[in-house]
This record gives structure tokens, sequence and C-alpha cells, in this order.
């Protein structure tokens, strides 16, 4: 339902809640100016708007962010 780059934004700004987090999402945006980042933030806001806060609560905890696949092994 979420792209990469929405889920990643999810959990940036993420509140434990859906209300706080579309709260933040709407608040964020006066101050995007990448037309692209503003594109996803309100993408991910209507389609956290479209969903029940139960809904919300059932695929929070696959709202994981993507984890940086650049090749590099910083621990060994």
């Amino acid at each position: 339902m979420f792209t990469v780059e929405e889920i990643n934004l999810l959990c940036i700004y993420s509140t434990g809640t859906r209300a706080g987090l579309l709260a933040d999402l709407r608040q964020a945006l006066p101050d995007i100016t990448d037309p692209e980042l503003r594109e996803i933030i309100e993408n991910a806001a209507a389609k956290l708007d479209s969903l029940s806060d139960a809904e919300y609560i059932e695929i929070q905890p696959g709202l994981i962010p993507a984890e940086d696949d650049d090749g590099d092994d910083e621990g060994g």
C-alpha cells in the first residue's frame, strides 16, 4: 500500500497514532519546497487518511524503514 519512500517518511514522523502522524505530516507541508518530497508527503497523508485507526494499528508493525544497502560494512 505504501511505497518505500512513504514508509521511510512515516517512520521519521511516526508518533504512534494515525491522527498524530497525519497532523505532523500536514504541519510539515508548508515548509517543504521540494516538489518530489511534497508529493510523497501528500500521497502518504492521503493513504493514511483513508485508513481507520484499527487498520493503521494492523499495518503499523510493517512500517519499518528500508535499510541503506550501499554495500558498506561499517562494523567489520
